[in-house]
């Protein structure tokens, strides 16, 4: 006879998954009107085996239809009461499912199945429940267990004094206990480190959601939180509806804040959340997000509003209103990118914002905040642009409209430039010309500005207040007491250069790369003739050609000494540029390469500024020495050495414009100041780098860095300290010397602390600071962290934060800051 077995059901929930079992009553049930010769038939296969000796269960082998093998040390039958027995050792396999029991009996009368003693039921899917007894009726609805502990493929686990199933999806856990941590390798009786206790745990397998009543979290066997109520998405949810993890933290300005999000999976590709939020200072506060996926890009929208209950807390302390004196304060922004094909994507970054200081006073989280460097302040600008980018393999295009935005209270949004579109794309001809490669370069930038932007140079202009806008008297205003950052007006300049080059190797290893290049610039200047401007930059309405032919050669001669500790090569290198002197110095405004430092990183360069409004223009020998030595073992020193020098014509960097760009730079004399580096790595773990500038005429230090690294097995080190000479010409009026450190240490596998300052010597004081430290897991992620840095906001001040962060796998994340009163400056 051939008994036909139903295919199992769908799994019911990794909470409770008791009804796997269903299916095995039915072998059992033909099992009842057998005689044990007749218990092996050719649909599955009954193996009474002696208790002395176990005999190992055999896979069924697929015939037709899918098989089951029950296996045990003996059966019983029961006539009388229509019930039977399979007892010792049992084990029942169907489709990838397991049960193990000792005794697992089936009742004809009931229909209702009975496993008892050491119950372990493994599912295809990887879920594994065990338990004292399981029982279940024939139709899959019904059943309880006793002593629950459920595993499933994802390391999350259930146990339960006992589990009851009802009306086909509700699975009922007695005392339940949830976490996702695995049990203490060395003490498995030991609490995990993180678990959810409940009263009653209800795993509804309909709407996929578990439901804790009369809850506590327990962290490190400790109880931290209880709770009448929660309910958390089973784990096989990837996104549903539903509140996330509150966050908390307190500030001067708002009280105790308190944020309570509630996340809406609308759909598979876009969702919403909003954050209700109370502070005890300024009332309620809301935000809210909408995230849209697409099938070939993505964007988002963010808002945030409020009405304040007490404007007054942002006054200065001197009675002046500050931005966000103001009853009604809010946000809208966006972003988005998406793939017009393989190469070419585009996006935008948009901002509508009340006041400059309401990402700061409130600490909204925006698109743009910088978890990894903790120094890093976004919320003091930020940029509303719309681009075009794309990439190929030897192009590359970037088109975009950008609008800058100061945070800070001391910008003034009228005095930063709108970008109306800045283009760059650069070209490589894909075959040789003349053998050698050939490339272009293009670029082209328009942008307007409201109102001049002056900074002072000296005390007197500081103390004065000579370059602030408002100050009207264009006598005061002038290259003695002021640079002119940004010129009032439109600009437009389309620049492009043309770069050929080839390199030849002679026989005596001598390397010479002849380069020709060819620059042309044409600019439409109308600058407003506010006051003092005229002292800086031509203010009438012109159009402007420059053209820059440059020829050159560089040479290099790598002489190289093997021997059995290692490798050393040394080699003189020497560069000689000709090309005519810069035209328009100071005529045309200098928005892009203000920017300049001199030192080992520009040396062999061309055209030493670093954007496009400036060109370097008159003869010039480049010069120096590179020596370079590996070690067999691992390892290697090098050593720079080098100078510059102006041959014939006007020297660019002597030759100060609106902003004084290249004065004080050590290329502002026909020989430069000497520029050096040294860098040292003995092995993998330690880095040294020393960068040099000292003056061309009595060799004192004129800019110094040393860096260093190490990273040891569980501890790492780095560390920058610099001193850099007075640049009176752009402000700097006494020398300036500080140390950037930090430090971290892993105590153990899972413990992290750190350490990170900054530290100006000249001023004798600490400016910035981070400590923390961290748990990380699995399973779970406990960071705190104390953080100074400056607020810009009110009264500018050092502002002391301490935050701490819980994260639990499949339950959420979770944070908290508080300002720390009371701590003056470190």
């Amino acid at each position: 006879m051939a008994l036909r077995i139903p295919p199992p059901p769908r799994s019911l929930g990794r909470a409770l998954s008791v009804a796997a079992l269903a299916w095995f009553a039915v072998a059992l049930t033909g099992l009842a009107t057998m005689t044990p010769a007749s218990a092996q038939t050719d649909f599955f296969r009954f193996e009474q085996r002696p208790t002395s000796k176990a005999k190992p269960a055999a896979r069924p082998s697929s015939q037709g239809d899918k098989q089951m093998m029950v296996q045990a040390t003996e059966v019983q039958y029961d006539h009388v009461n229509e019930r039977v027995s399979a007892v010792g050792n049992v084990q029942i396999y169907y489709d990838g499912s397991t049960i193990e029991a000792d005794k697992v009996t089936y009742n004809q009368r009931t229909k209702r199945l009975r496993a008892e003693g050491n119950v372990r039921l493994t599912e295809p899917g990887g879920n594994i429940t065990y338990g004292e007894i399981l029982e279940l009726n024939d139709d899959y609805r019904d059943g309880f267990v006793d002593s629950l502990r459920v595993e499933t493929p994802d390391q999350t686990r259930f146990a339960a004094a006992r589990a009851d199933r009802s009306d086909g999806r509700y699975s009922v856990l007695q005392s339940g206990v949830y976490t996702a941590c695995e049990p203490c390798k060395t003490d498995p009786r030991k609490p995990p480190l993180w678990q959810v206790k409940g009263a009653r745990i209800i795993h509804d397998e309909q709407e996929k959601m578990i439901h804790f009543e009369q809850g506590s979290f327990e962290l490190l066997g400790m109880p931290i939180a209880y709770f009448p109520y929660f309910s958390t998405p089973d784990p096989t949810v990837k996104r549903k509806s539903g509140w996330l993890m509150p966050v908390f933290s307190t500030s001067s300005k708002l009280g105790f804040v308190a944020e309570a999000p509630y996340f809406w999976a609308l759909a598979p590709n876009y969702d919403l959340t909003l954050t209700p939020s109370v502070s005890t200072k300024q009332g309620p506060f809301i935000q809210g997000e909408f995230r849209h996926r697409l099938m070939n890009g993505a964007y988002a929208i963010r808002a945030a509003g409020i009405r304040q209950f007490d404007k007054d807390e942002f006054v200065h302390t001197n009675g002046q209103p500050t931005p966000g004196y103001r009853d009604w304060r809010g946000s809208i922004e966006s972003n988005g990118q998406f793939g017009l094909n393989q190469r070419w994507v585009w996006g935008w970054d948009a901002l509508l914002i009340s006041d400059k200081t309401f990402y700061q006073d409130y600490r909204v989280q925006t698109f743009t905040n910088d978890v990894r460097n903790p120094f890093r302040n976004t919320n003091m600008e930020r940029v509303s642009q719309l681009y075009l980018v794309g990439r190929g393999n030897r192009a590359f295009f970037d088109a975009r409209t950008i609008y800058y935005y100061g945070f800070s209270e001391f910008d003034q949004q009228k005095q930063l430039p709108i970008i109306h579109p800045v283009i760059d794309y650069t070209y490589v001809v894909g075959q040789p010309v003349l053998g050698g490669e050939l490339s272009f370069r293009f670029n082209l930038t328009s942008l307007s500005r409201d109102t001049a932007s002056f900074d002072p140079i000296n005390k007197t202009a500081e103390d004065s207040n000579f370059c602030g806008p408002t100050t009207a008297d264009p006598a005061v205003k002038n290259t003695n007491n002021c640079l002119l950052r940004g010129a009032p007006g439109n600009y437009s300049r389309y620049s492009a250069e043309a770069t050929w080059r080839k390199t030849f190797t002679d026989p005596f290893g001598q390397v010479l790369t002849p380069f020709f290049s060819l620059r042309a610039d044409v600019a439409q200047v109308n600058i407003e003739n506010e006051p003092g401007v005229a002292n800086f930059i031509d203010t009438s309405d012109t159009t402007r050609f420059r053209g820059m032919p440059v020829a050159g050669l560089e040479y290099r001669y790598p002489l190289i000494n093997i021997q059995p500790w290692g490798t050393t090569t040394i080699e003189p290198i020497a560069q000689i540029i000709a090309r005519p002197n810069e035209p328009s110095i100071g005529k045309l405004p200098n928005e892009d390469a203000q920017s300049f430092v001199f030192d080992d990183g520009n040396l062999f360069r061309v055209d030493k500024f670093a954007g496009w409004d400036r060109v370097e223009g008159g003869g010039r020998v480049n010069y120096g020495i590179q020596a370079t030595t590996q070690f067999n073992h691992g390892g290697y020193v090098n050593v720079l050495f080098g100078q510059s020098y102006q041959l014939f014509g006007a020297n660019s960097f002597a030759a100060g414009d609106a902003t004084n760009t290249g004065l004080n730079s050590g290329l502002d004399t026909r020989k430069s100041d000497y520029v050096a580096r040294f860098a040292y790595q003995p092995d993998r773990i330690f880095t040294f780098t020393t960068r040099y500038r000292f003056d061309e005429k009595n060799f004192d230090m004129r800019r110094f860095e040393l860096e260093g690294r190490a990273n040891f097995d569980r501890l790492s080190l780095q560390a920058l300290y610099g001193i850099y000479d007075k640049q009176p010409e752009l402000g700097f009026l006494a020398r300036r010397e500080g140390i950037l450190g930090g430090v971290s240490y892993k105590v153990s596998e899972n413990w992290a602390m750190l350490a990170a300052a900054r530290y100006d010597i000249d001023a004798d004081k600490f400016d910035q600071t981070r400590f923390g430290v961290g748990y990380i897991d699995d399973c779970l992620i406990l960071a705190l962290n104390y953080i100074t840095s400056y607020t810009y906001s009110g009264n500018p001040t050092k502002d002391h934060r301490l935050m701490l962060q819980l994260s639990l796998r499949t339950l959420g994340t979770t944070s908290g800051s508080s300002g720390v009163p009371g701590i003056g400056g470190l």
